[in-house]
């Protein structure tokens, strides 16, 4: 009720007591909803707010305000210097004026999410403060006036429904009648009822209420009531006050959740791919079966093969096909398999760890959801958000500039960004480590990390060229060429924009991107 017409028609007459011959001075805004005009008065500054956020528009009149230094613009410059001659409240409207001098105009439009202040000069418009309400520039104050017949007789016909007759009492009031049996009272009753209602509205005390949790401004006795003002200046900038925190407690709770709620859809995402692919790799048991059969039959093996067929003594003797690689004699075609298997045993309990580790955190932001959710005002929201955010910094410490992969028992870090390239290739490398690249596009630098003693498997080399690809320009193709070269043959000469290196001495390896 706060932009309702009853309300809006006694805020005028308290500023024009306050306003009158005042001066304007400033008239500027510091954000895409917010205008802030300043008069100078004879006793002190006096400061109208018009905050137009679509989902909550409102006027207030801070007492003290302070223009930043930044981000701040000036507006409707041609009313620096004029002085108020008169507010204007329009009759059956949520709309009023300021009539300067000059013939300058500043129309407030408090029509909900459509709100707007307008500028005139001799009733045309020339300037709009939210310039995408362009309908606003055909507004005619002259025709801003409405009537409503207050007769009986016209009552009578409209009693059933009376909201199209009393166009300016709006959602509260009809809500107050509700609860006062309107419709299941005889005409004369209901009649009595809007009269009664009528008066309350124009003279009854000024109340902030809690409405469906919310509080709202109220010019009758309904609901719980927070707080009762005469003054409607006071009384707005109370509720103006109370709303923006509540309205800030639901939007920050409200995002907190979501920003909880998607790391436990990501964990659950991730943590039954990580349980799928454990699936796989405990069902394929393929390489030490392999690796058994061949130190089995050695002898049936000839030298030089690059397949064989034998029979396989795990499922009922039935024939299977093994590929050989033809350089190696059978004893290391069957180590080349068993070494196959205890990777993958090892990727197993990788998996499995992670999946554990997982499924920990899925249950901790569960828990945080509850103490979200049992939150009831702002402080203790930002308290516990702040509480989170800490706990998460110790947790992980500075964030690293590059997501970690794991294949075959090696470390494989991929650069998050241009930036994070260069720190991970400058900072977190060592000249033993291989670094991998997509070439002739831009993309992430990526770093196998050298273990001693062991050389890089051919494998771990696809895997990380597969990642190199898939965080490139060649994502979407079909094969992607990818250099890979020792780190120590990667440099970085200075003025180098971010990303950018020199590589000396490369290898080029054909892979599907994938992640």
């Amino acid at each position: 009720m706060h932009n309702n017409f009853y309300f809006l028609r006694r805020l005028t007459k308290s500023l024009e007591a306050r306003l009158s011959k005042a001066v304007i001075s400033e008239c500027f805004s510091q954000s895409r909803d917010e205008l802030v005009v300043r008069f100078e008065t004879h006793h002190q500054p006096f400061v109208i707010k018009a905050s137009l956020v679509p989902a909550f528009s409102c006027l207030s009149f801070p007492i003290q305000y302070h223009r930043a230094r930044k981000n701040s613009v000036d507006l409707f410059q041609v009313v620096i210097g004029r002085r108020v001659q008169e507010i204007r409240q329009f009759q059956n409207e949520r709309s009023f004026a300021i009539l300067l001098s000059d013939g300058i105009k500043l129309l407030f439009k408090m029509h909900g999410n459509r709100s707007n202040v307008i500028l005139l000069e001799n009733e045309r418009v020339i300037d709009l403060f939210k310039k995408n309400l362009t309908a606003d520039q055909l507004i005619k104050p002259a025709e801003l006036d409405r009537e409503i017949d207050w007769s009986f007789e016209t009552f009578k016909n409209f009693h059933d429904k009376p909201s199209a007759l009393y166009f300016t009492f709006g959602k509260l009031v009809w809500e107050y009648a509700e609860a006062h049996g309107y419709h299941h009272q005889s005409i004369a009753e209901k009649w009595a009822l809007i009269q009664q209602m009528r008066v309350t509205l124009e003279e009854g005390e000024i109340r902030i209420i809690r409405h469906s949790q919310t509080p709202a401004l109220s010019l009758l006795p309904m609901g719980h009531t927070l707080k009762i003002f005469s003054d409607p200046i006071e009384a707005i900038n109370e509720f103006y006050y109370q709303y923006t925190e509540v309205f800030a407690f639901q939007q920050e709770k409200t995002l907190l959740i979501s920003q909880v709620e998607s790391v436990i859809r990501s964990g659950r995402s991730y943590h039954e791919k990580a349980l799928q692919k454990l699936r796989e790799l405990q069902e394929q048991n393929n390489y030490r079966i392999w690796g058994d059969l061949i130190m089995a039959n050695l002898q049936k093996i000839s030298p030089g093969s690059d397949k064989v067929q034998l029979e396989n003594f795990y499922e009922e003797h039935s024939p299977i096909e093994i590929k050989l690689k033809k350089d190696l004699s059978p004893q290391k075609n069957a180590e080349v398999y068993y070494r196959k298997a205890k990777n993958q045993k090892i990727e197993a309990e990788h998996l499995l760890r992670a999946a554990e580790l997982k499924e920990k955190e899925i249950r901790e932001k569960q828990a945080v959801l509850e103490q979200i959710a049992q939150t009831a005002d702002l402080r203790s929201l930002r308290n516990l958000s702040a509480h989170l955010a800490g706990r998460e910094e110790t947790k992980k410490g500075p964030p690293a500039p590059y997501h970690e992969f794991e294949h075959m028992g090696f470390r494989i870090w991929v650069g998050k960004n241009a930036e994070s390239n260069d720190v991970l290739t400058l900072k977190y490398s060592y000249k033993e480590d291989l670094w991998l690249h997509a070439k002739d596009v831009a993309g992430s630098h990526v770093l196998i990390k050298h273990q001693a003693g062991k050389n890089f498997p051919k494998d771990v080399i696809t895997r990380a060229a597969q990642l190199a690809a898939y965080n490139s320009k060649r994502k979407n193709e079909t094969l992607c060429p990818v250099i890979v070269t020792p780190k120590k043959f990667v440099r970085k000469r200075k003025g180098d924009p971010p990303g950018m290196v020199v590589v000396e001495r490369e290898e080029v390896i054909m892979v599907e991107p994938r992640l």
